[in-house]
């Protein structure tokens, strides 16, 4: 008896019963065979794709991909787990009677949670040596050797070995296996003498690891949970190459230089402190910025027939139940007793604009509605995950909700989609677009969400945009279509979403009149397109390095007296140019001009104006520009006439 299989080229092969991953590699050819990995499974019955051990026999009809290491992310997420084994190893070898947890890969990297002796503890100091050991079993090729052993058995061996975290594991396996269908085995994993309760998959062996290096350790509670043990936890990388590894840490390098919370305390932009964890404190040059990207967002949605509308921060639980976010989200909202009623304050704006549309009557003549509202929204992120602007406790979106008729999806979709790309054109980002669909945990039946879903690919392909799929990344009330650039470090990053949605409408029961004198009932389509204008700004830091463009600058020119003599001319000259729109300072303390060119120079000013005495005589300006250097003198109005040109 035969199994087929299908190729990503969609030839068929016809293979041995039982053949393995290994067989079909060896079946197309002797390099493949080689350089295979694991190999990818989409199953006839479900068409989802995994990732299988080489070892595995393949299901007759699947549609099967060898993975090599030039199978990109898949292929490195594969190899970072098998070195995330690797360094378990090498520290149990080195610390007598440390417990292991979990040890998963992770964008970038792995880490690995262990449970070390009292009085043991670990540092980056420890790392050559543990990096020593992690190397030995590399170069010492050690197969990874998958078991199915039965449930019990495991659990004995664990419980023998004193590896607490492996017995609860396996505790919670059993206790959350599917009614009528008990849990009988478990999957082991061995390298060398290190053998790991996992799921899989691995590489043939530790030597597919070509280069790694561990990063950092830090503190991290069991399972989570700040009631639990505090385990210490490693991370690190692995690429197949030591050249790989290379450009890997310089990126990082470059990306320490340009992180935002650096560059917001360097630039004067923003500042933090404990009295206010996750939030934010503005100074005026942030602000600055902050209101500039709201100017964009009001004037960009008043072109386009949106109505700013504010509503209230805390509402009763009542209409937390009412939108599904009580059962869904309330451990990630601030909640307050106010006398008899718990209220929530708001993690989102959608809940309040369904209500304030639910408040007044509408005729199908005044649809779509378009509320926008760059409202202050709390969300109570764990202290663990709070990372400067880009994961905040406290801040503000540039929220917009739709309310139209069902004929009017696509082009409102469409129009939303354009408004997307004309507002990341202004900042030169280049954009790629995901479908998000149903999660597991979801609202809504199955036929709204095939409806929803069908709407939004409609829209996609009838603009002949590009996307990609994302199965099960939906959110919980709708399907989305997100937007993702590529930073100047090759760091992906989503930026706005438009998600529709058909269950809101129905639980706030709102309702329109329609031609025909009945009701009717809105799609509400959800749109964010800088998202969280904190985050969208540590984003834009870390791209531009903090040079923002011109237009954004919080000061676009200073002007710099040579001597305390000129202090009134350059006075008159920042007058003049701030009077024409710019924003303009002077610094007339009495400093040598390098002196202020240098700081000037720090705070990434794009233009310096430094004025003395052929300048006051002329009626000019010296113009030098960020980083580029002398641009030449020219007549005051000359400069503010080309300052406008560039910024509008």
């Amino acid at each position: 008896m035969a199994v087929t299989v299908t190729l990503p080229d969609g030839k068929a092969l016809e293979l041995d019963d039982g053949a393995t991953g290994a067989d079909l590699a060896a079946a197309i050819g002797p390099g493949l065979a080689r350089a295979a990995l694991a190999v990818e499974v989409s199953h006839p019955r479900n068409g989802r794709p995994q990732v299988l051990d080489l070892s595995r026999t393949l299901p007759d009809g699947a549609q099967v991909a060898i993975l090599t290491p030039n199978s990109g992310e898949k292929a490195l997420e594969l190899i970072r787990h098998d070195a995330a084994h690797v360094l378990a190893a090498a520290v149990m070898e080195l610390y007598d009677g440390v417990k292991i947890s979990i040890g998963p890969a992770i964008a970038d990297g792995f880490y690995y949670d262990f449970e070390f002796p009292d009085g043991t503890a670990i540092s980056e100091a420890d790392f050559p040596a543990i990096e020593e050991r992690m190397r030995a079993h590399v170069k010492a090729a050690e197969a990874f050797e998958r078991q199915e052993v039965p449930v019990a058995q495991a659990r004995e061996r664990f419980l023998a070995e004193h590896q607490d975290y492996k017995v609860e594991l396996i505790d919670d396996l059993i206790r959350n296996a599917e009614p009528g269908h008990p849990l009988e085995t478990v999957s082991l994993y061995t390298n060398g003498p290190f053998t790991d309760l996992c799921r899989g998959p691995h590489a043939p062996s530790t030597s597919s690891v070509g280069a790694l290096r561990l990063q950092s350790v830090a503190g991290a509670y069991w399972r989570g949970d700040s009631s639990r043990t505090m385990l210490t936890r490693i991370y690190g990388t692995a690429f197949f190459s030591k050249a790989a590894l290379e450009e890997y840490l310089e990126r990082i390098e470059q990306a320490k230089a340009r992180d935002h919370r650096k560059l917001g305390r360097e630039l004067g932009l923003f500042t933090f402190s404990d009295v206010s964890p996750g939030a934010a404190f503005w100074l005026p040059a942030g602000t600055s910025v902050w209101n500039a990207l709201v100017g964009v967002s009001r004037e960009m949605g008043e072109q386009r027939g949106y109505t700013e509308v504010k509503t209230p921060l805390i509402y009763d639980s009542e209409l937390w139940k009412t939108s599904g976010h009580w059962g869904k989200y309330r451990e990630n909202m601030f909640t307050v007793q106010v006398e008899d009623r718990e209220m929530g304050v708001k993690p989102m704006n959608c809940p309040g604009h369904a209500k304030l549309f639910s408040m007044q009557r509408h005729s199908y003549r005044e649809l779509p509605v378009r509320y926008s509202e760059p409202g202050l929204l709390h969300r109570n992120e764990p202290s663990g995950v709070l990372h400067g602007l880009l994961r905040v406790r406290h801040f503000a979106q540039d929220d917009a909700h739709i309310f139209c008729t069902e004929e009017q999806v696509q082009d409102e979709v469409k129009g939303c989609l354009e408004m997307a790309f004309a507002t990341y054109e202004l900042f030169d980002f280049d954009v790629r677009l995901e479908l998000s669909t149903r999660p597991e945990q979801r609202i809504g039946s199955d036929d709204m969400w095939d409806t929803a879903e069908g709407k939004l690919m409609s829209a996609l392909e009838a603009q002949e945009l590009a996307y990609e799929l994302n199965p099960g990344d939906g959110a919980f009330y709708g399907p989305k279509v997100d937007m993702h650039m590529t930073d100047s470090l090759g760091r992906s990053w989503q930026l706005g979403t438009v998600q529709l949605d058909y269950s809101m409408p129905e639980r706030f029961e709102l309702t329109y009149t329609g031609a025909d004198n009945q009701e009717h009932r809105p799609v509400m389509i959800h749109r964010a397109l800088f998202g969280s204008y904190e985050r969208f700004i540590g984003i834009m830091l870390e791209h531009y390095a903090g040079e923002l463009p011109l237009w954004l600058a919080p000061v676009q020119a200073i002007v710099l007296p040579v001597s305390d003599r000129f202090n009134d001319y350059a006075d008159r000259v920042r007058d003049d140019l701030g009077g024409a729109g710019a924003r303009v300072e002077l610094d007339d303390r009495s400093e040598s001009v390098g002196r202020k060119i240098r700081e000037a120079e720090l705070r990434k000013i794009p233009f310096m104006l430094v004025v003395g005495e052929r300048e006051q005589s002329d009626g000019t300006v010296s113009v030098r520009e960020h980083r580029a250097g002398d641009a030449g003198a020219v007549p005051v109005k000359e400069f503010g006439e080309r300052l406008r040109r560039q910024l509008y």
